[in-house]
């Protein structure tokens, strides 16, 4: 008797396993083609084309080191380091939506990030967020760091009808996005995060926590010592 329940949990395993390697095979499949259907009707060269012949586009050379560091802390911080995805992150996610119960975080890295906006939806499905891995791949073969930070900070929406970093400065604050002091520039790394939010018109309580938690990212990131972006943003409601 126990033998036999013993084959049959042993058959039922593999079952399982099978089931879920056929599943992972269907939806890696299925990934890839989503993927290959929109680099065929827009190649990627393309698509950087049009970013960079959009209105307000700013060359990462004009852009304050403040806000590439916050930008990077806040949203990527192995952003230098991985190849367009970050492993510890993904399984970081994917454990937080296991203990939640739902889909409520994606540990998507800039590159990742810059696939979504420029090739796919925002809708959370598996599918696409397989497409997204490939096509990620993809740019960080074709694309420098530099390049892929460059294009992401002038494809995100910053809310208000804002593209970009150049139409964000100039449409919150009549500046260049070179012009933009510490509190400016810690503010506009943390919009995009969810700019319906945090964007300054909307809530500024809110919009300044989310400020806060790009300053203390900086920090445990080794981009500022600890207090010193206070003193920073003191300076700048100062000045």
């Amino acid at each position: 008797m126990r033998k036999g329940l013993s084959v049959m949990i042993k058959a039922a395993t593999v079952l399982v396993v099978l089931a879920a390697v056929l599943l992972v095979s269907l939806v890696a499949g299925r990934g890839y083609l989503m993927y290959r259907q929109a680099l065929d009707a827009q190649p990627l060269a393309l698509k950087v084309q049009q970013i960079r012949e959009q209105p307000g586009f700013t060359p990462l050379s004009e852009l304050p080191p403040t806000y590439i560091k916050a930008v990077i802390a806040v949203e990527d911080h192995r952003f230098c380091s991985h190849h367009g995805v970050d492993p510890l992150a993904l399984c970081r996610a994917m454990w937080n939506n296991l203990l939640a119960g739902e889909y409520v975080q994606g540990g998507s890295t800039i590159t990742q990030q810059l696939a979504k906006n420029l090739y796919f939806s925002q809708e959370k499905r598996m599918t696409r967020k397989v497409a997204e891995l490939f096509m990620s791949q993809l740019m960080e073969e074709c694309l420098t760091k530099r390049e892929i930070l460059e294009l992401y900070v002038n494809a995100i929406y910053f809310g208000d009808g804002y593209t970009g970093i150049g139409q964000a400065c100039q449409g919150y604050y009549g500046i260049q996005p070179k012009q933009m002091n510490f509190d400016q520039a810690t503010m506009m790394a943390g919009v995009p995060n969810a700019p319906s939010v945090y964007a300054p018109t909307q809530n500024m309580e809110l919009a300044r926590q989310r400020q806060n938690q790009a300053i203390r990212r900086m920090e445990a990131c080794g981009y500022l010592p600890k207090d010193q972006g206070w003193r920073a943003l003191v300076k700048a409601w100062e000045g």
